[in-house]
């Protein structure tokens, strides 16, 4: 083979800082390839991961009483993907804000989907604690929009 140590080191540095995984190189009378076996541990690992999450979940299950502890309430979802509208139109004032009081039946927001604008009611009456989301956010299917105390 006409490559020397140098030149394949170089290849191998040029395989890490543009993180290929093989690089393959042929002339009249020689050819050499360098692959990075770490192809094999990435999936190794993605295994590891797969159990790892479980751990953050856990703990992610564990803050979520303690949320839903401070969002007493009936959460209002979203019942397609949209976009949500607090208002019926730019200019105009929202439908309800934090500490509004509704009654059953009144609208809460729209959702515009397939440039329909599909308007919320309220399925409880009582006082909004908290909107989750921002005007003009996408939202979506089942995603909580607001808290109603009842």
């Amino acid at each position: 083979m006409n490559f020397d140590i140098e030149y394949i080191e170089k290849l191998s540095k040029i395989l890490k800082d543009n993180e290929l995984t093989e690089i393959s190189l042929e002339n009249e009378d020689s050819a050499i390839t360098i692959r990075k076996d770490v192809v094999v541990a990435p999936q190794a690992v993605s295994a590891t991961p797969a159990v790892m999450p479980s751990a953050p979940a856990v703990s992610v299950q564990a803050d979520a009483p303690a949320k839903s502890e401070v969002k007493k309430g009936t959460p209002v979802t979203s019942p397609m993907v949209g976009t949500f509208y607090s208002a019926p139109s730019p200019d105009a004032k929202p439908f309800v804000e934090v500490g509004s009081s509704v009654k059953k039946g009144d609208k809460l927001c729209i959702i515009e989907a397939m440039k329909l604008m599909n308007e919320i009611e309220a399925e409880v009456s009582g006082k909004v604690l908290e909107v989750c989301v921002q005007d003009g956010q996408p939202v979506e299917f089942g995603q909580v929009l607001m808290y109603i105390e009842e």
